[in-house]
């Protein structure tokens, strides 16, 4: 199993697969490595701007993926800012209901 699991990972951060994936996701590599030659230009300027964020130590976690915040703290936040977009509650309301939220989270 654990060969099965280490022979899949080298071939989901090889070379070729980052830049054939990320191509057709629309995506960066996430090698540093990979040429961007085939990629647009969004790409290209996605990848400049990561990498100058990431030399002069601005580039921040992403909330999306779950790197900045987990577990309940997200949900809390997530559930809120949801119900916000998708009702008439106020902006207010929403920011009380989200300050309890992450307090009721922690």
């Amino acid at each position: 199993k654990q060969q099965g699991q280490a022979l899949l990972a080298s071939l989901i951060m090889g070379p070729d697969f980052q830049k054939t994936f990320n191509l057709n996701k629309g995506s960066i590599p996430a090698r540093t490595d990979v040429a961007l030659d085939d990629f647009d230009d969004c790409a290209k300027q996605s990848n400049a701007d990561m990498t100058a964020d990431a030399e002069n130590g601005s580039l921040l976690p992403s909330y999306a993926h779950g790197m900045a915040l987990r577990g309940a703290p997200a949900g809390a936040i997530t559930d809120v800012v949801t119900a916000h977009f998708n009702s008439d509650m106020s902006s207010d309301d929403a920011v009380a209901q989200l300050a309890d939220a992450v307090a009721n989270a922690m």
